[in-house]
């Protein structure tokens, strides 16, 4: 009985001492390492730069209405006609002589035209058409009536040729806003630091795997060379084969913080970590720093998850 036990001893710590086989990772072994930092995402398209509504302009009040034309009276010359008629055939039948009677008629026509007359003067004549006599010194109230120039400035200020030059400025400093939307600077070219980022990607997988420190060191920071030889140091003999199946890259952030640049680079795709294994996806991002004064080139300062 004690034989079988001291048997099964040696067994457990023989098992206990033997090397066992770390498991596969790509750089960094799927964990956060060196620098870390708040990376904004990437901003979509811009929005318009007013997206407050204006407030709708209350309905212009109904126009008076046109004030009717003075109702036209001809009741009165129509009325004289058959009034000097009817004169003419009463004189005639008190035997008054025809001679008086043209009289009369041309009297009363002769009255007629005369309200008729005074008719067509006031038809035409309008209220308020006479035009009012100048006052003394009216020039000083030339252009009274006229809008004030916008803004209160007055015809040659200046303000107007100073309008120009401020819309310039505006739609100059236009493309800088819309970099700073999306937290990169003008000028940066986004789409062939991405490509270069892919192909440190791969080519640091494939060192990793091989545990080529001389490569490991020449593109990486001292704290995060410190942090994957360690990673290596833990993974001892053992055989590594990361497959980058897809990868795809995107600049989240360029700044410039204690005299150095920093891009922040999210790669996210498929890689499969073991020979014949399954691809996954990962999503991590790389801090790239590169001295002010380009004395060293771009290296890895750390690597975040974000998934």
């Amino acid at each position: 009985m004690k034989s079988l036990i001291l048997a099964l001893s040696v067994a457990v710590l023989s098992a206990g001492l033997a090397p066992s086989n770390a498991e596969a990772k790509r750089i960094g072994g799927g964990n956060s390492a060196g620098m870390q930092r708040s990376t904004p995402a990437r901003a979509p398209e811009a929005a318009p730069a007013n997206q407050a509504q204006a407030a709708p302009a209350p309905a212009a009040p109904p126009a008076a209405p046109a004030a009717a034309p003075p109702k036209r009276s001809w009741m009165g010359p129509l009325a004289g006609r058959p009034a000097g008629l009817g004169i003419a055939a009463l004189m005639s039948h008190f035997g008054m002589g025809a001679e008086m009677g043209n009289i009369l008629m041309m009297a009363l026509l002769a009255f007629v035209a005369f309200i008729a007359i005074r008719f067509v003067m006031a038809r035409f004549a309008k209220p308020g058409s006479l035009q009012p006599m100048a006052a003394p010194g009216g020039m000083q109230f030339a252009g009274a009536g006229a809008p004030a120039p916008l803004g209160g400035a007055t015809s040659g200020s200046g303000w107007g040729q100073a309008a120009a030059p401020v819309a310039t400025a505006a739609v100059a400093a236009l493309p800088l806003a819309v970099a700073a939307a999306n937290h990169l600077p003008a000028g940066f070219d986004a789409p062939g630091f991405e490509r270069i980022a892919k192909m440190i990607f791969i080519r640091m997988q494939a060192a990793n795997d091989s545990a080529d420190l001389n490569d490991l060191r020449n593109f990486t920071t001292p704290e995060m060379f410190a942090s994957v030889k360690l990673d290596l140091q833990d993974r001892g003999s053992a055989s590594q084969r990361t497959d980058v199946v897809k990868v795809d890259a995107e600049v989240l952030d360029v700044t410039t913080e204690a005299e150095r640049q920093i891009v922040s680079v999210r790669f996210h795709g498929l890689i499969r970590e073991e020979e014949n294994g399954v691809a996954a996806p990962f999503d991590e991002a790389w801090h790239l720093v590169k001295p002010a004064d380009g004395s060293r080139e771009w290296s890895i300062a750390g690597i975040q998850q974000t998934a």
